[in-house]
């Protein structure tokens, strides 16, 4: 049974499977690289193009190309392209599709089980959209696992024998988190994580764009502004992109910005650049920081590790700066692979791990087999656990009784170990109420907050209440989180020994609508 790994990522993705040997491979796109740009050009209303040749018709038609949509992932936004609008899950399901695609014409297998990862500080929406978009694109999600994890399992497989705490800073294109993790016989938990995911490489090339654009600007002052056109924008970022990427391995570079016809020359150093960027990299700093305080409040007190994961933490100033602030030497493990090929182990093991639990031994033992997986790993992975925590809290608006005032109470807290199961009870506040609103908030800033400003909706549901009940009936409300970061909310009342259940839809597409979207899209073609 073939099983795959995909890093589902914000500039990038990737996708990884299990070789002969029960190691994890990349499997390389059409065009020949481990890594295929998550750029969606919409050519035709029936074929759309993924990967480098979207991001290179960025430059000519900047309004059929569609970059960095995971940062949408679990908003009800929508864009439309030639007539219809497109959410974000199905975009990212076309990238999904461009990956499976490309890993049968490689391996003659057709993809079907994967495991999809996102980042450590995905929310419950963002979480649940990444799993229906790899349903949009025909794919059966075995799991959604957390960045951090899927790295930690690249690493720790390679001494399982040995205990030891680990800081994972991640540093992807368009995300950022930090996780605390630690490994004992072989086993995974994650203590606290904490992150920005509108924090990551594609912020350092936003600065970089402005930056050269000032520079022409400056130059001729009489021309137009080179940001105020779709075309030469595109221009500037893929110049940005590639600048940033030269200055990690030179100390200098030289671009030329042209725009109305007129060119600019740009030096620049890579000190210049780390100062350009400076309030971005202290931002990493800051969370970085604030997890280790989490960490030392559970008990964590020394690291043995300080793994670099994503694209972006291959910048010098990165391993520079932490070293620096925090005393630990950064180890850059395969920064924009690991995660991929974590998901693949991931998967692999889970799979495995399901079979043999549920009875059928033979085709857990016949997936053994075919990776060469002796009876230690296999006794291994059948007792490995992996054990998680809450990204962000979650609870619903109630009201003080006294004042009035809506606010916030929060069932799961942030780092609460996962899976959590909360119930606690609610009341109505007036007599005669005929039903209830509840709303499913989630933790938006840094910190926990009752305020309503502080924290999003995901959810909402009405739950009637029997005629003629007095203020102050009682209505019981469960939280259960799974391990995948994936909420289920449950509301009810209890009268003469009956109940009313309200599931509340996390996210923005229902399943009906998952359901008509793939169909509709798999008549779609993706090259």
């Amino acid at each position: 049974m073939a099983v795959y790994g995909i890093d589902l990522g914000t500039t990038y993705s990737c996708i990884a499977g299990i070789d002969r040997i029960g190691r994890a491979e990349m499997h390389r796109n059409s065009e020949g690289s481990d890594t295929t740009p998550s750029v969606v050009f919409f050519e035709t209303p029936d074929n759309v193009v993924v990967g480098q040749p979207a991001k290179d018709s960025a430059v000519v038609q900047p309004d059929l190309v569609i970059s960095r949509i995971k940062r949408d992932m679990g908003q009800e936004v929508t864009r439309t392209l030639h007539g219809r609008p497109y959410t974000p899950e199905e975009i990212s399901a076309f990238v999904l599709r461009k990956l499976a695609a490309d890993t049968q014409v490689a391996t003659g297998e057709t993809v079907t089980d994967v495991v999809v990862t996102v980042p450590a500080y995905f929310g419950a929406a963002e979480r649940d959209a990444t799993r229906k978009a790899g349903r949009i694109a025909g794919l059966n999600v075995i799991d959604i696992i957390s960045e951090p994890i899927a790295a930690a399992i690249t690493y720790g497989v390679l001494n399982p024998d040995e205990d030891r705490h680990i800081l994972v800073y991640d540093l992807g294109g368009g995300t950022f988190d930090t996780t605390v993790i630690t490994l004992r016989g072989g086993d995974i938990e994650v203590v606290c994580t904490d992150g920005d995911h509108d924090l990551g490489g594609a912020d350092w090339d936003d600065h970089l764009v402005e930056h050269l654009a000032a520079c022409f600007r400056r130059e001729h002052p009489d021309a137009g502004d080179p940001l105020e056109s779709n075309a030469t924008e595109q221009d500037l970022r893929k110049i940005a992109e590639d600048l940033k990427k030269t200055l990690s391995t030179r100390l200098r570079h030289t671009v030329r910005v042209m725009h109305e016809g007129r060119v600019t020359t740009v030096e620049l150093g890579r000190e210049e650049f780390e100062a350009l960027t400076r309030n971005l990299l202290e931002r990493t700093v800051a969370i970085t920081r604030r997890t280790l305080e989490t960490a030392r409040a559970k008990g964590v007190l020394s690291f043995d590790h300080l793994v670099l994961v994503g694209g972006s933490s291959r910048m010098p100033a990165v391993a520079e700066t932490l070293s620096k602030e925090f005393g630990l030497t950064p180890r850059l493990q395969d920064p924009d692979l690991a995660v991929a090929k974590g998901a693949a182990l991931y998967a692999f093991e889970e799979t495995y791990r399901r079979l043999a639990n549920s009875g059928e031994r033979a085709k857990a033992e016949a997936m053994a087999l075919e990776a060469g997986l002796s009876a230690v790993q296999r006794r291994a992975i059948e007792g490995r656990t992996i054990k998680t925590v809450a990204s962000r809290a979650f609870g619903i608006v109630t009201t003080n009784r006294r004042t009035r005032e809506d606010y916030v109470a929060h069932l799961v807290h942030a780092n609460d170990p996962l899976p959590a199961s909360v119930t606690e009870d609610f009341a109505t506040l007036d007599d005669d109420q005929t039903g209830v609103t509840v709303r499913v908030m989630e933790q938006a800033g840094s910190a926990e907050s009752k305020e309503l400003g502080d924290n999003d909706q995901i959810g909402e549901g009405d739950l009637r209440i029997p005629p003629g009940k007095p203020a102050g009936f009682p209505i019981e409300v469960t939280f259960a989180l799974d391990t995948s970061g994936l909420l289920h909310v449950t509301a009810r009342e209890h009268e003469r020994g009956e109940r009313l259940d309200l599931d509340i839809q996390i996210g923005g597409m229902s399943e009906e609508e998952v359901v008509s979207s793939r169909d509709s899209l798999a008549r779609v073609r993706v090259d």
